[in-house]
């Protein structure tokens, strides 16, 4: 998959030649940014946050986002806010029909990769004009990172979805399978990014694991319900959040950990070591 492109946009006002003012009312368009927003912004400056800000199968910054409003119909209440700063993807003033320069943008991409996660908590946090906050989380994140243990069994894993969906190389949960050791069964298969894998076809394939949503450990249809076909048992599983996966941001620490938690967790019960 190729890479994706991150999207900046900024509105003439800010060709002056000096560095614009912090923005005094901020509003993100997407769960994605609502993360890097909550990091970095002082809560004084946060307008509203997207709709799924509350959400806690989307939000992996749910607790901190609880304390601040969330948008409904994001193009009429954008344009009653008036935000001096509006963060999401694409673009903000396409989203809501606002003329040119009636605001700064910033438009993020959904991350590929912990190198994109850097590169956009710098440009966030550039904006909300605290890149200091950017340094300061980019250097915890790495240390934690740099802290992590080693999984002490590597193997071939499937990140496997409701209905059979798969997600290939050139993603997020790619990125993660590699930090803990882990092989992408979708690259070995020559997959895309994302495709469907039936439950025969997976079983041919013999992974050693199945990343699971944590959500779909619960039967409500049958997309769920091809996850807990008999064949799979024999498979050990690592459960993961969606909201830690859905997008880049602080919360990749927390998916790599426990993804090597689990797999250690595991290679104790049945190696003992």
């Amino acid at each position: 998959m190729q890479r994706k492109k991150i999207i900046m946009i900024f509105s003439a006002l800010a060709l002056t030649g000096a560095a614009p003012a912090p923005p005094k009312r901020i509003v993100s368009l997407n769960t994605c940014a609502d993360q890097y927003v909550l990091a970095l912004a002082d809560p004084g400056q946060i307008a509203a946050l997207s709709p799924y800000g509350h959400d806690p199968e989307l939000s992996a910054a749910v607790g901190k986002a609880r304390a601040f409003r969330t948008l409904r119909r994001p193009a009429e209440e954008v344009l009653t806010i008036r935000p001096d700063l509006l963060i999401g993807f694409p673009a903000g003033d396409s989203i809501v029909g606002a003329p040119p320069g009636r605001w700064r943008t910033l438009g993020l991409v959904s991350a590929d990769g912990y190198a994109m996660i850097v590169t956009q908590i710098r440009q966030v946090a550039a904006a909300v004009g605290h890149p200091e906050r950017g340094d300061a989380l980019i250097a915890r994140m790495n240390r934690d990172l740099a802290t992590l243990p080693r999984a002490r069994r590597g193997g071939v894993a499937a990140y496997y979805q409701r209905r059979g969906y798969m997600t290939g190389t050139g993603t997020l949960v790619d990125d993660l399978m590699k930090r803990a050791g882990l092989v992408n069964l979708a690259g070995k298969l020559g997959k895309p990014a994302l495709s469907q894998l039936s439950l025969e076809e997976l079983i041919a394939a013999r992974p050693d694991w199945l990343i699971v949503e944590s959500g779909s450990e619960r039967v409500v249809d049958q997309g769920t319900e091809m996850l807990h076909h008999p064949i799979l048992r024999a498979i050990p599983r690592i459960r993961v959040p969606q909201a830690w996966t859905v997008c880049g941001g602080p919360a990749y620490v927390d998916a790599a950990r426990d993804i090597i938690r689990q797999v250690n967790a595991a290679s104790r019960r049945k190696f003992g070591r």
